[in-house]
């Protein structure tokens, strides 16, 4: 009786995230792995998988799946991925983010009155690169064909029961989309009536879709009838979708709604294999894309708070809670000035950026008791040896990074006051995650976007063109590094992630949720490395976003996408004590039941060869294994 009452006191002392049972069930598998957006995207994967596809081969077919189902992406966005070579033991990133183009100049963008590129139609698209940057991976690192790879998507373009959440999303934005002749063809089967987008579960037919897919598919096997090999078969289908007649009509489509993307555009549009960024967190190396993404910000956060005891402090504890929202705000400063295209002037100084003795400096601004609404970017460039350029353009906007504190506050830096609902909207838009592992040891981590509803369709392709060109600005006192330019890629939010340890892979973990992903990654990261979770409970785990930030996404004038100092999004969940601590500090406190986007991960148990996989219980992620 008196060990049934320790234990009954143990039990209700332990913290409840801890003890409660996960929403959904962890996975497990020993073969592969397939965790994706949607239900049938992960049954696309699962089934490259059964018919002997690598990692690579499934992370496409779930790719071409999830762009069919038009919800969170489509086939004219965007796509990254970084992928674990097992041959090589080395971590690839993949950069098929579409570029600005002929034309898109800040001049162009400001004599139509605009303070960013426009959030939706012909004038947000970058050139395409979800379709050559899955063909490129394929070619490179799978082992199938396109038209194995892309079997699930033709059939679902075909006619597809369509779920609720991107049926709805087609009748809510209806009258958006009827703007747009080939949009309102496709989106809204029957116009004339009170509902004119699909219902959720009619069978959605995208016929100009499955004629695209089908061409490149005929291109692919037309090069391998004449005895060429697979990688030269895949290109063949890539030039006619870049170079051939998909790419004419694309172009004519765009350019018939107003749209500046042309023929060179696509044809000179490459995908680029890269390197990876890293830090080392704890004897963990953190990988991330480069700086034409957002996530050297989570990069540069585990550096600041490796200066901290963030285990001693307890799980969302409003000292741990603080100290985290410091550090991501001293991170998204320096990201919101200094990140760009790499491969376009100026160079941006991301040496210095992930200096360990630069974290420490940031480190050190943190006040331990008060939220600095002042938070501002650094001054990098000593850590790399060098002068910052841009001084000037710092203290125009009142920052002195010598001493971080503003002499003025001009306008546009100023809080906005754009309403909770539309601010939240612009903050987590778009986007999808993909996550794939073998037996092999072929781990694929992606978040591919762009071409979200409602999207513009450029003329009989089928094909939803991206959006993201609102992600440049036209100020370069607002960022030097990603002021809008012909053939530049936008500094955009996209940021999977793979962690590896004693030269394995550890974790790979992708979210969707624009500015709110490398937040959600870092908490979901820390939920393991530091209070021990295990995948699925890290992903369900509560989450708090910070506002203080400018928004990459929505908007048409500076101020919507100005930063909101001291507001903070927690769980509803979250204790009264906590509550009136952080307000004592400054916050301003907003709650929701679901405070990060649907994270998906898997976790290699090295231990016993086997793998755990995590999907959050937030969206209609889904995952399967064996």
């Amino acid at each position: 009786m008196k060990n049934l009452a320790l234990f009954l006191l143990l039990s209700l002392s332990l913290h409840p995230l801890f003890a409660q049972q996960t929403q959904k069930p962890m996975l497990y598998g020993n073969s592969w792995m397939a965790i994706t957006g949607k239900p049938m995207a992960a049954t696309a994967g699962s089934m490259i998988f059964q018919q002997g596809g690598n990692a690579v081969d499934a992370a496409c077919a779930m790719l071409a799946a999830t762009c069919t189902m038009w919800d969170t992406l489509s086939w004219g966005g965007e796509t990254q991925a970084l992928i674990y070579n097992p041959n090589t033991k080395k971590v690839i990133a993949i950069n098929a983010m579409g570029v600005a183009p002929t034309g898109a100049t800040v001049a162009f963008f400001k004599a139509k009155g605009y303070s960013f590129p426009p959030e939706y139609g012909p004038l947000a698209a970058t050139t395409p690169g979800t379709p050559g940057g899955l063909i490129y991976m394929l070619s490179k690192y799978g082992s199938m064909s396109l038209g194995q790879v892309l079997a699930s998507a033709m059939h679902m373009a075909a006619g597809y029961a369509i779920e609720a959440q991107a049926a709805n999303s087609m009748e809510r934005d209806k009258e958006l989309i009827k703007t747009w002749p080939y949009s309102k063809k496709v989106l809204l089967p029957h116009l004339g009536r009170k509902r004119e987008a699909p219902e959720a579960g009619e069978i959605f037919i995208q016929k100009d879709l499955l004629a695209t897919l089908t061409k490149m598919v005929e291109a692919e096997q037309a090069a391998l009838k004449k005895g060429s090999s697979r990688q030269e078969a895949l290109m063949a289908a890539y030039d006619r979708f870049y170079k051939g007649d998909i790419a004419k009509e694309f172009v004519r489509g765009s350019k018939e709604q107003g749209g500046l993307i042309t023929m060179d555009d696509l044809a000179k549009w490459k995908p680029v294999e890269e390197e990876a960024l890293s830090t080392d967190y704890k004897g963990i190396k953190v990988y991330k894309l480069k700086q034409w993404t957002q996530g050297p910000v989570l990069l540069q956060a585990l550096n600041i708070l490796e200066n901290f005891d963030l285990k001693a402090m307890g799980y969302n504890s409003s000292k741990y809670i603080h100290t985290v929202y410091q550090a991501m705000n001293l991170s998204f400063a320096d990201r919101d000035f200094y990140y760009g295209d790499p491969n376009q002037s100026p160079a941006e100084p991301m040496k210095g950026l992930l200096s360990k003795d630069y974290a420490k400096q940031r480190a050190s601004l943190i006040q331990p008791d008060k939220n600095d609404a002042n938070t501002g970017p650094g001054d990098p460039y000593p850590y790399e040896g060098k002068k910052n350029p841009y001084l000037n353009l710092l203290k125009s906007r009142g920052f002195n990074p010598d001493t971080t504190k503003r002499n003025f506050a001009p306008k546009h830096d100023l809080g906005n006051n754009t309403p909770k609902e539309i601010y939240e909207d612009r903050l987590w838009r778009g986007t999808t995650s993909i996550e794939a592992a073998d037996k092999a040891g072929w781990v694929v981590s992606v978040t591919p976007s762009g071409g979200w509803l409602p999207a513009c369709i450029a003329g009989n392709t089928g094909i939803g063109m991206s959006q993201r060109m609102q992600s440049f600005v036209l100020d370069s006192t607002l960022n030097p590094f990603n002021v809008v330019a012909p053939g530049k890629r936008p500094r955009v939010t996209l940021s999977p992630s793979l962690f590896i340890k004693d030269g394995k892979p550890l974790v790979s973990a992708a979210v969707q949720g624009g500015d709110t992903q490398d937040q959600n990654l870092l908490q979901f990261f820390l939920n393991m490395a530091e209070f021990g979770m295990n995948v699925q409970k890290a992903t369900e785990a509560a989450n708090f976003n910070t506002n203080q930030l400018w928004l990459s996404l929505g908007g048409t004038k500076t101020s919507d996408r100005a930063p909101k100092p001291g507001q903070i999004l927690l769980n509803t969940n979250t204790k009264e004590e906590v509550r009136n601590e952080l307000k004592k500090m400054g916050y301003t406190l907003s709650f929701s039941e679901r405070t990060s986007g649907p994270i998906n991960a898997i976790y290699f148990d090295w231990k016993h060869n086997s793998l755990q996989g995590g999907s959050s219980n937030h969206g209609e992620d889904y995952g399967i294994a064996w």
